[in-house]
């Protein structure tokens, strides 16, 4: 009886270890500093402008100004931004905003800040494809 009795005791207890559990998924694990940072950060920021929804010939971009013109050599007084962004509208990566003096925020942002634009999109003095925005709106950044 004891026998059966350890038998069916080992026969329970399987084949020894336990597997370990699997490393967790990357989605599972919780937000790093940095990325709990950029959330604050996209809360606090004005939302992206976005083209009408009848608008035909319209794109939006948002992104990092990663140099502007102030100062325009044709005189007509609009702002050009260069943003790094992943709409890629001028290159891959890249999207100039054509800001018209009407529009041009009361202090030109600086290189680092957050900006987006929506507008038609046509070609610029160099042959570029930039956005002539009819909305924009910039951030600072902290």
């Amino acid at each position: 009886m004891r026998r059966i009795l350890l038998l069916a005791l080992l026969l329970l207890a399987g084949c020894g270890g336990s597997q370990p559990d699997p490393p967790p998924h990357p989605a599972d694990l919780p937000p790093t500093p940095r990325e709990r940072a950029r959330e604050r950060e996209a809360a606090r920021r004005p939302p992206a402008p976005r083209c009408p929804a009848a608008a035909g010939n319209c794109t939006a971009a948002q992104g990092r100004v990663l140099a502007l013109e102030s100062v325009d050599p044709d005189g007509d007084g609009d702002l050009h931004l260069i943003l790094a962004s992943p709409q890629g509208v001028t290159l891959p990566g890249i999207t100039v905003l054509d800001v018209n003096r009407r529009l041009r925020p009361r202090r030109d942002p600086r290189v680092g800040d957050w900006a987006a634009g929506a507008g038609p999109v046509y070609r610029g003095s160099y042959g570029q494809r930039q956005i002539q925005v009819e909305r924009v709106a910039v951030w600072p950044r902290r």
